[in-house]
C-alpha cells in the first residue's frame, strides 16, 4: 500500500493499520493507513558502497530481447496476473533522491540556459584540441565512427550523420542528452564537433573492428574512403558527434526487470524504480523510440572522492534518433504512435477493414535541414508508445511516476530548453526555432494530460504562523488549466490516529496558483496531523494528504505526501 522503497536510509512510510495503538478509532478512520517518520524527507541514498569485484558484463541479444517483448514475455506476464505495484526509491515526499541513477538537478534549484547548453560536467569539446589520433573503428550503429583521442589524450568516440539526412543524428543526440542531463539522468558528454581530414591521423596499432573482433589494420586508404561517404560543409569541413568515452569499466546495459545480483546495490528491482518508469514521459516528450537495453549502459567506475571504492554507475546513452528522426531513418511514420508489432492496432485495422484515419498516415518533416518529423500539436502524451513493449518499466509506470516526472518537465523554461537545442549547432536557425517551439508545445500538452490524473497539488509547506498550510496548483501555476474552470480546495485535518480536527474549509487559489489553508495542529506528542486537500475543478475531484509534524525546536514541517 506504501510507495516506499526497500533502499536503506530512506525516509519511509509505515501502514499502521493493524497497529493495536490505533485501536477503534483507526478502522473507521477516512484517511489511508500511510503514515511517516518524523524525519527530515531522505535528499540521496548510499547506492555507492564498495563492490571489490566487477560485475559481470551483461551481453544483449537484440533479437530476442525484442522478441521476448514482443510475443513471448508479454503473453506470459499477462498469465501471471501482476497485481499493480507502486514504484520504490521514493522519499517521503514521493520524490526521487539522489543515486548512482539520478540526480536531482533542474527539479529541485534553477539551471541557468548556460548550464544546459553545457551539459554534464566533463573535460569539454575535442574541437579545439587537434588533431586527433584514430585507435579503432567503433562498433555497432548504423553510421561510420571511430574511437579518438584528442591532443589532450582525451578518448572520444566520433559518430557522422547518415547519409542523405545531414545534422539530423549529430544535432538530435546532444540535444536530448543536454535535456536529459539537466531532468536528472547521467548520459555522455556529448559535443558537435567540424573537422578536415588531415585534423585525423591513425595510430600505428590502429585496426578495424568488427562484431565478432579485430577484422585487420586501419588504413589510410580506408580511412579516406569512409570519410568520401560523408557530406561536406561548403568549405570542406566535416561534422561529426564526439562522445567522451565514459570513465571507468562497462558491463552492459541494465535489465528491464530484476536487479544485477552481483552488485550489491543494486537492491531495488528495475520494473520498480520510478526514475526508470517515470523516463516514459521524458522519452514521449522527446520522441525517443529506441528503448532497449542496450541503449543504457551500467560502468564499475572509482569513487571520485575515495578512488579505493568501486560501484556500478547507470548511464541513458544513445540519443540519435529521437525527435522525430526515426520516421526519417527507418522509414516508418508510425514511430511514436504504434509498436513495430502492435496487436491492439492490427485487431482495430483489421475490424474496420482499415478504413479508420490513423494520425500518423498524415505526418511529414518540415523540411528544415537536421530536423526528423517531429511533431507538435497532434502528440498525445498518454498513446505515446516506443518501437517495442519489451522495456518493462514503462510497461507498468503508473500515473504517480508520471506525475513526478511531468513536475520536473514542466521547470523547463523556454530559454533553457533552446539552450539545449543551440547546443546542436544547427545550421538553419528555423530549425533551432522549430524544435524548440515544438518541444514546448508537446511540454504542455504533458502537463495538460499527466496534471490531470492525480492530485497536481506541490511544494507544501506551513507559512510563518505555522497555523496554515500552503501549496502550489501546478496546472494553475503553469497556466494549463481552462481559466473558465472554477478550482477550490476542500481542507480538512486529522491527528495521526486520523480523528478530525474541526470541520472543513474551503479555499480558492490565487492569480498565480498559490494557496494557504488554516490548519489547526493535533495537540500532544510532536503533533502528527494529517491534512486532506481535496481539489475540486469542474467535474473533477483530486486528493492529497500533506502530513505534517513538530521538529526537535518545535516548528511544524512536513514529513510526508500521499497521494491515493
Amino acid at each position: 500500500m506504501s510507495s516506499t522503497a526497500s533502499t536503506p536510509g530512506l525516509s519511509l512510510p509505515v501502514a499502521l493499520a493493524a497497529l493495536t495503538a490505533l485501536g477503534a478509532c483507526s478502522h473507521h478512520a477516512p484517511v489511508p493507513p500511510v503514515r511517516f517518520a518524523n524525519a527530515a524527507p531522505v535528499a540521496a541514498v548510499n547506492d555507492r558502497r564498495d563492490v571489490p569485484a566487477r560485475p559481470a558484463k551483461r551481453e544483449f541479444v537484440r533479437l530476442l530481447y525484442h522478441f521476448d517483448g514482443s510475443f513471448y514475455r508479454l503473453f506470459t506476464r499477462g498469465l501471471e496476473l501482476p497485481r499493480d505495484r507502486r514504484a520504490q526509491g521514493v522519499n517521503a515526499l514521493d520524490e526521487v533522491p539522489d543515486s548512482t541513477w539520478f540526480t536531482n538537478r533542474i527539479g529541485v534549484r534553477d539551471l541557468s540556459p548556460e548550464e544546459v547548453r553545457r551539459g554534464p560536467a566533463g573535460v569539454g569539446s575535442p574541437e579545439p584540441h587537434k588533431p586527433w589520433t584514430i585507435q579503432s573503428t567503433k562498433v555497432g550503429g548504423a553510421s561510420i565512427g571511430f574511437i579518438i583521442t584528442d591532443a589532450r589524450g582525451e578518448k572520444f568516440v566520433l559518430k557522422f550523420d547518415r547519409a542523405g539526412f545531414p545534422e539530423v543524428e549529430t544535432a538530435t543526440d546532444v540535444i536530448v542528452g543536454r535535456l536529459l542531463w539537466a531532468a536528472g539522468y547521467n548520459v555522455p558528454e556529448d559535443h558537435v564537433v567540424y573537422l578536415r581530414p588531415e585534423d585525423l591521423t591513425i595510430a600505428k596499432d590502429a585496426v578495424v573492428k568488427g562484431w565478432s573482433g579485430v577484422i585487420g589494420k586501419l588504413t589510410r586508404s580506408q580511412l579516406d574512403t569512409a570519410l568520401a561517404h560523408i557530406v561536406r560543409e561548403p568549405d570542406g569541413r566535416i561534422r561529426g558527434m564526439a562522445s567522451r568515452m565514459i570513465d571507468g569499466k562497462p558491463i552492459g546495459g541494465h535489465a528491464a526487470e530484476g536487479v544485477r545480483k552481483d552488485d550489491p546495490n543494486d537492491r531495488i528491482p528495475h520494473e520498480l524504480r520510478r526514475d526508470l518508469r517515470g523516463a516514459y514521459v521524458f522519452y514521449a516528450w522527446l520522441d525517443q523510440t529506441d528503448v532497449k537495453e542496450d541503449n543504457s549502459l551500467d560502468v564499475y567506475t572509482a569513487d571520485p572522492a575515495d578512488p579505493r571504492r568501486h560501484y556500478v554507475k547507470h548511464y541513458l546513452i544513445d540519443f540519435g534518433t529521437a525527435l522525430g528522426a526515426a520516421p526519417l531513418f527507418l522509414p516508418d511514420l508510425r514511430e511514436g504512435y504504434s509498436h513495430m508489432v502492435d496487436f491492439p492496432d492490427m485487431f482495430a485495422s483489421l475490424v474496420t477493414l482499415g478504413l479508420r484515419e490513423r494520425t500518423w498516415e498524415r505526418r511529414s518533416p518540415p523540411g528544415l535541414r537536421g530536423v526528423g518529423v517531429l511533431d507538435g500539436a497532434t502528440f498525445k502524451p498518454g498513446a505515446w508508445k516506443a518501437e517495442t513493449p519489451a522495456y518493462v518499466p514503462f510497461r507498468v509506470a503508473d500515473d504517480h511516476d508520471k506525475l513526478w516526472a511531468t513536475k520536473i518537465l514542466m521547470r523547463f523554461t523556454r530559454d533553457q530548453i533552446r539552450a539545449a537545442v543551440e547546443a546542436g549547432r544547427l545550421s538553419d536557425p528555423r530549425a533551432t526555432d522549430f524544435i524548440t517551439e515544438t518541444l514546448l508545445v508537446r511540454q504542455r500538452l504533458t502537463g495538460q494530460h499527466w496534471l490531470s490524473r492525480k492530485s497536481p497539488l506541490d511544494r507544501f509547506a506551513p507559512d510563518a504562523s505555522g497555523r496554515a498550510l500552503c501549496f502550489d496548483d501546478l496546472l494553475l501555476a503553469y497556466r494549463l488549466a481552462a481559466p473558465s474552470v472554477i478550482t477550490r480546495y476542500r481542507v480538512t485535518a486529522y491527528d495521526g490516529g486520523g480523528r478530525p480536527l474541526g470541520a472543513a474549509t474551503d479555499v480558492e487559489p490565487d492569480a498565480a496558483g498559490r494557496a494557504c489553508a488554516p490548519v489547526t495542529p493535533a495537540f500532544g506528542g510532536d503533533g502528527y496531523t494529517i491534512v486532506q486537500i481535496d481539489t475540486r475543478r469542474g467535474a473533477s475531484e483530486l486528493t492529497a494528504y500533506v502530513h505534517l509534524a513538530r521538529d526537535a525546536a518545535g516548528a511544524p514541517r512536513v514529513i510526508g505526501v500521499w497521494r491515493p
